[in-house]
């Protein structure tokens, strides 16, 4: 089934490419070189972006990771491990794999470990006891800290677990693992990172991420197809050594830098200040106030490809367009909060290409949306059969892309789905951040409460929003202006 699905996706390609003519593309010249040039300009960035992360896999990578453990061995360092999970919200068969996990990895800790477990509910507050106590981790000498909290947020969690491993006073040479509570992590975690941080410019690291979804579902294959996605973009960005976010589902900090005053002060209490919004303060995007954090004091933050996390993903609404609706916002809400004030430090200080990648999160948005625009005036304008040309040329660059995305993971073949929800995901999400651009101040968990939205308003609030409808049909309108004007309509 699998393969008569990608024979009759290649046949729609070659029917709906053979609808145009070259007569009509000598009418529609303006339009089809507007629609060259977008796609040269996006197309190149994604090859300049594979071609780094094949050579940081291949060879960077392993050459990095020879030298560090070379590093670690003759250094002979005592490193020891600070876990800290935060739970809330979880379920139990969740909960029991995550802490397995955890304890397992902590008790292979050389030079010892702390777990910090941050829970709300006291029944996952005794269940996490039970589990700590029948696990090596007991019988390993592992110190295991539960705060139960308040549930007033996770960066309250993660400022008061800081807190306590503070009063430990860990050295640089230890290690901090951060991890959400559906995420289990490798049982070598520990001995895998270690050796990172060996180089005192390293002041954090992520890794790869898998997802466990026990269903077959479009939902699985989006999220699939995006860690696929992320593995490729990582690596290009592991080549700078400095990645575009510290994924909160799993990262490792140096402690010492984790513990400093003014780093748990912006992960409990973050804001940029708009000039129209106003001060905004952050509910959600933790991880993005310790890349920041990182970021802004100079520090590397390093990509291990060769260890990889595993989380539990559940769909948060009854649809899959729901669902990714609500995940989209909040993952480009707390992008673009960032990303903004990243731009104005130097290049020289964060890289080049670091500082250009962060730009580009910006520019793709409207190179995303203009493509498909350009298509749709052209094909209104001069012949539809335009419109049956671009499918085809849509449909036969994201397969393209798929295939080697894929590659990558050293896996042949793929869900016809995938090259569908390549481009969903490419020109949905431009679309959702061209909202969240203008409404910073919006903001919602999916699985927690805390909604800055949905309340009743102020005057002063009204006015806001009213403003942000203008700026983004401004925005949009002058697009559309000048996207017709490169149609070649007079």
């Amino acid at each position: 089934m699998r393969l008569l699905a990608h024979i009759c996706y290649l046949s729609a390609i070659v029917i709906l490419g053979s609808a145009i003519s070259p007569e009509l593309l000598g009418t529609a010249t303006a339009a089809v070189l507007a629609i060259g040039f977008l796609g040269t300009w996006r197309y190149s960035w994604a090859a300049t972006n594979y071609v780094r992360a094949l050579w940081f896999r291949l060879v960077a990578f392993p050459r990095y990771r020879a030298a560090a453990q070379k590093r670690f061995d003759a250094a002979a360092i005592q490193s020891h491990a600070y876990i800290l999970v935060t739970s809330y919200m979880i379920d139990t068969e969740t909960t029991i794999a995550v802490y397995r996990s955890v304890f397992a990895a902590a008790a292979r800790a050389r030079d010892g470990a702390t777990v910090v477990v941050s829970v709300v509910d006291g029944a996952d507050a005794r269940l996490i006891d039970r589990l700590f106590h029948a696990s090596p981790a007991a019988q390993a000498g592992v110190k295991l800290i539960v705060d139960r909290i308040p549930g007033t947020g996770k960066r309250d969690a993660l400022a008061r677990s800081l807190k306590i491993i503070a009063r430990h006073h860990p050295t640089q040479n230890d290690v901090l693992l951060i991890a959400d509570g559906d995420t289990c992590v490798p049982l070598d975690v520990i001995d895998r990172i270690q050796p990172i941080f060996t180089d005192p410019k390293v002041g954090a690291l992520t890794t790869d991420e898998a997802v466990a979804i026990p269903t077959q579902s479009l939902f699985r294959d989006w999220f699939e197809l995006r860690f696929d996605q992320r593995q490729v973009m990582m690596c290009s960005m592991g080549l700078s050594k400095r990645v575009l976010t510290l994924t909160g589902r799993m990262s490792a900090f140096r402690a010492s830098l984790a513990t400093e005053p003014s780093f748990i002060e912006l992960v409990q209490a973050d804001y940029i200040d708009h000039l129209r919004l106003g001060r905004v303060n952050f509910l959600t995007g933790d991880d993005k106030s310790t890349w920041f954090w990182l970021l802004k004091h100079g520090y590397q933050m390093i990509y291990l490809p060769d260890v990889r996390s595993l989380s539990a993903e559940t769909q948060p609404k009854p649809t899959f367009f729901a669902s990714a609706q609500a995940l989209t916002v909040r993952w480009f809400g707390n992008m673009l909060r960032t990303n903004g004030r990243a731009l104005m430090l130097s290049p020289r200080r964060i890289g080049l290409f670091t500082w250009w990648s962060i730009l580009d999160q910006r520019v793709s948005i409207w190179t995303t949306v203009s493509g498909p625009t350009l298509a749709i005036l052209a094909g209104l304008i001069y012949d539809i059969a335009l419109l049956a040309a671009y499918a085809a040329w849509v449909m036969l660059t994201r397969y393209i892309f798929v295939t080697l995305i894929t590659a990558f993971r050293g896996r042949v073949g793929f869900p016809i789905t995938y090259p569908f929800l390549l481009y969903f995901s490419q020109l949905y999400g431009a679309m959702v951040k061209s909202y969240v651009l203008f409404r910073l101040n919006k903001q919602k968990w999916t699985r927690q409460g805390g909604d800055t939205a949905g309340v009743r308003l102020s005057l002063r609030q009204r006015a806001v929003a009213l403003s942000s409808v203008y700026m983004n049909a401004l925005t949009l309108g002058w697009l559309f202006i000048g996207l017709l004007l490169l149609t070649g309509v007079q």
